[in-house]
């Protein structure tokens, strides 16, 4: 059966015409996550999202759903137990999408980095983050010799390397899970648009919110709302100003960012964790496909948020930790591929406290005049946050069932799927299995009646033409960045390689969007200009896609 047709146009209709229970505000994880649970509660759901599904914070993180194994050394026991316990419910939901994942965790002996006692320390934590929810999944850490952990990376030191352990976490592709997710909802009767910014919160004669003014395609757009969530991430103080008669100062931005490296540079057949002494956190090495990403970093932020940037010094703090523990030092000239994101975490905290050592608990409170704000959190506790939304939405509505999410699969979720991130599992239907699953067979067909949709969509990366079409016409794609920056993840897999074919990608898509001559040009101009200056902000050399990385 054909999943339900997610169509932009019907839902701007929709949103003019319907009044809704529900509007949520902010289309990432959280926001997607509100609306479905809302919508499979019977409330009747609107989302609208500014840019796209999953363009701010939700589509630039680690792309892990895990415990948050650095969580237990700051006692926060209840929160690690959370986040595990929605891991197995995440994997359970959409075994397409979130798939079990090594690690390797080198014991260093050398250069002060680890020493003894802080291996067994490790060890302790292990076991503790096996007791508290690791067991779920059926896979306890074990610790392998030095050997075995040389053979998992082979670019480590090796006399640097007394041994390591193995545990296990979960990895997904977060902007295809948000995606996932707000086309779910919409399955279950949720309005659902993209590129739809809130300009006014509408409130009655008494000051209570009574829905909001949006626009769309240069057009305002009034919407009916008996209760109306801020689902934004970083952006929710800005919400509230449009709500309080001050712009509240609630969210500490921290910026993270990576950056991706191809595998061969690195060699690591399952993730790792590699410690960085001078400021006792560690860094994650993850295998993607023909690619490992490098990251995060964890710093306070006081730019603008609209578009966070690496910096030559972000950089440099990635190369630098790797560089004390490979034996083949990676340079810039490696890099193809960088992105940085703002997490929200909730201000607080003694003064100077870093943002690495605050925690990840998320809030919901409500507003004098009724609007719900659901702030901090993290991507692997999406369903939580968004059940304790929509509980409150409940209470305030006085109408609305239980919440059913902890055993709602997603759509092209079957129980057959479900491995880890394999480097070189290279059989396409193997890819489409991982980023589709059930819901493959329609890219199959659109291949089937178009033989030359096979082709790669940018040259050196998996990704293909059907892709793109499909994207445009199922998952509400309206921009050449929705298709190469989160519908595939082609820019941050390949900055310059995407930039090159960026002009054959919106020949492709622009008779689906019924561009013109000169919104094509707008489109390439607009894309290859955002990636320059990704690219200069970061002080990074322009080149072609490694040859080292396979399609």
């Amino acid at each position: 059966m054909a999943p339900p047709v997610f169509d932009r146009a019907d839902a701007l209709r929709r949103l003019a015409a319907d009044r809704f229970d529900v509007l949520v505000i902010g289309g990432g994880i959280t926001g997607a996550g509100v609306a479905l649970d809302a919508a499979s509660r019977g409330l009747t759901t609107a989302l609208v999202e500014r840019d796209d599904f999953a363009s701010g914070t939700s589509s630039k993180s680690s792309k892990l759903v895990h415990g948050g194994l650095r969580y237990l050394q700051h006692r926060e026991f209840k929160l690690v137990y959370e986040n595990l316990y929605e891991r197995q419910i995440a994997l359970r939901n959409a075994p397409h999408l979130v798939h079990i994942l090594p690690f390797l965790i080198p014991v260093l002996s050398k250069d002060g980095l680890m020493n003894a006692k802080l291996a067994r320390a490790l060890g302790s934590a292990l076991w503790l983050y096996d007791i508290t929810g690791g067991l779920r999944i059926g896979k306890l850490h074990r610790r392998i010799k030095k050997e075995a952990a040389i053979a998992h990376m082979p670019t480590l030191r090796t006399p640097n390397v007394a041994a390591a352990y193995i545990y296990y976490d979960a990895q997904t592709d977060d902007a295809r899970l948000t995606l996932t997710i707000a086309r779910t909802a919409a399955s279950r009767g949720a309005v659902v648009a993209n590129h739809v910014g809130v300009t006014a919160l509408r409130k009655n004669g008494a000051g209570r919110i009574v829905g909001a003014t949006v626009t769309a395609d240069g057009r305002p757009i009034d919407v009916d709302a008996r209760v109306v969530v801020n689902a934004t991430g970083v952006w929710s103080d800005d919400v509230r100003a449009l709500d309080e008669a001050r712009h509240p100062h609630s969210i500490r931005p921290a910026k993270g960012i990576h950056i991706t490296v191809p595998w061969s540079k690195v060699r690591n057949d399952i993730a790792a964790i590699v410690p960085v002494p001078k400021d006792r956190r560690s860094i994650f090495v993850v295998p993607w496909g023909d690619l490992t990403y490098i990251g995060t970093t964890d710093t306070d932020y006081d730019g603008p948020i609209e578009d966070p940037q690496c910096t030559p010094e972000d950089v440099d703090y990635l190369l630098n930790a790797m560089n004390l523990v490979i034996t083949e030092p990676l340079t810039k000239d490696d890099i193809v591929g960088t992105w940085a994101g703002l997490r929200p975490l909730i201000a607080g905290g003694s003064v100077g406290e870093k943002t690495a050592d605050l925690s990840r608990v998320h809030d919901v409170f409500s507003s004098p005049a009724g609007l719900i704000s659901v702030t901090g959190g993290k991507l692997t506790t999406y369903r939580r946050m968004a059940q304790d939304t929509v509980d409150r939405v409940v209470d305030t509505l006085g109408r609305g069932g239980k919440c059913v999410t902890k055993r709602l699969r997603l759509l092209g979720a079957s129980a057959s799927q479900g491995s880890a991130m394999a480097r070189g599992s290279a059989p396409s239907d193997e890819h489409l299995s991982r980023r589709y699953g059930s819901l493959q067979r329609d890219i199959l067909d659109l291949e089937r009646e178009e033989p030359e949709l096979t082709r790669p969509l940018v040259p050196g990366l998996p990704y293909r033409r059907s892709e793109a079409i499909y994207a445009v016409r199922s998952e509400m794609a309206t921009t050449l960045d929705d298709v190469l920056s989160r519908r595939t993840r082609a820019r941050l897999l390949g900055r310059d390689a995407t930039a090159a074919a960026a002009e054959a990608v919106a020949a492709l898509i622009a008779p689906e969007l019924g561009w013109d001559a000169a919104r094509i040009e707008t489109e390439i101009a607009m894309f290859r200009a955002a990636l320059e200056e990704e690219r200069n902000s970061a002080g990074l050399p322009e080149h072609a896609l490694d040859e080292s990385i396979g399609a």
